[in-house]
């Protein structure tokens, strides 16, 4: 008896090891080293069909001007997840204009997601329109250490508009690799309603919200892995991104304590991620620590990429290319979202 229970204790264990190898083989590249590809995705309104009556949600359901009903809302999460599995499933994936977490659960278990085991972290945020961030991560390649917001509290006076709420901030910490630490910024920037100048100033202050963060983890570890991703509104050389978030667009002028903007060098390129009446902006980026942009830690990174094919591109007859979108006010086009996604892989040694 004790013979058996020895063989069935050595089995358990070999099972257990061949299943935590099976995870770091997955996502060995051509030259043997682990690669991990980080993502971001505004998909454009993913509501669900209910009217939630807290929210100015209702634009987005069946009694609404948009007509939103399953089968829209099926042909939506469906056509999304081509898009993530056309770029090989992300090992994690930022995403804003998401309503809430069932959204973001049906979007993992009822589409192509499933097969990769995707989890979900997301926190309801007083965006006034009920849309939120949320982060997705392979289960066996990331593992999940915490997560918490930043709550954006504008001060008493400091906007014309004082019953104005933005999203939250969402800040996961986890690791790849079983040893290598991220911190990683879910973020969805005030928009430029009113103009760019006039909203410049919710943009800053969240900047500066997101600045304070990163500034305790440098305290806490100068060689500190942060990646920020997110929809900023604004654009790389803009002030709230140059300036007060610190993140520079060149590598070589990024001190210890700086941030540098992954996107630089095709924002320079004339390229972006969102069309507005022909003319390319770079919303959408990726944001690294000065010690990932260093390989200091010895994590590499591959050149970032707008993500874009043919089937996601609407031809418009006065703009040129734009990513297809859903909507169009309450005008139904059924594309995939208005926005490009973008991705970097990491190279750890």
């Amino acid at each position: 008896m004790n013979s058996v229970i020895k063989y069935i204790g050595i089995g358990i264990i070999f099972l257990l090891v061949f299943a935590g190898c099976r995870s770091t083989k997955d996502y060995l590249n051509a030259d043997g080293k682990l690669q991990f590809r980080a993502a971001f995705y505004n998909v454009e309104n993913l509501f669900d069909l209910e009217d939630n009556p807290d929210k100015i949600d209702e634009f987005f359901t069946p009694a609404g001007e948009t007509n939103w009903n399953q089968e829209r809302y099926t042909k939506k999460i469906n056509d999304l997840a081509r898009v993530i599995e056309a770029m090989e499933y992300p090992t994690i994936i930022g995403l804003c204009e998401v309503e809430n977490q069932l959204v973001c659960t049906d979007f993992c278990e009822k589409t192509s997601l499933a097969q990769k085991g995707y989890g979900v972290v997301h926190h309801e945020s007083p965006d006034a329109r009920g849309i939120d961030v949320a982060f997705l991560y392979q289960k066996k390649g990331f593992k999940l250490i915490s997560s918490d917001i930043i709550r954006i509290n504008f001060p008493e006076g400091y906007l014309e508009e004082e019953e104005y709420t933005t999203r939250d901030v969402l800040h996961v910490q986890g690791i790849f690799n079983k040893n290598d630490k991220f911190h990683i910024f879910i973020n969805h920037w005030p928009s430029r309603r009113g103009g760019l100048e006039a909203s410049e100033s919710k943009r800053t202050y969240v900047a500066k919200q997101v600045r304070a963060k990163i500034d305790e983890l440098y305290t806490a570890n100068p060689n500190a892995n942060i990646l920020v991703m997110g929809d900023f509104n604004d654009e790389p050389d803009n002030k709230s991104i140059q300036e007060v978030l610190g993140a520079k667009m060149d590598k070589s002028a990024t001190g210890a304590t700086d941030l540098y903007n992954l996107m630089s060098d095709l924002d320079k390129e004339g390229k972006g991620s969102y069309n507005y009446k022909g003319n390319w902006n770079m919303l959408d980026q990726l944001i690294v620590s000065s010690s990932l942009a260093s390989g200091k830690n010895n994590i590499d990174f591959l050149d970032p990429v707008i993500f874009r094919a043919e089937w996601m591109i609407y031809k418009d007859k006065k703009y040129g290319d734009k990513p297809s979108r859903t909507y169009g006010g309450p005008n139904y086009y059924g594309g995939f979202s208005d926005h490009f996604p973008v991705y970097v892989d990491f190279v750890i040694d």
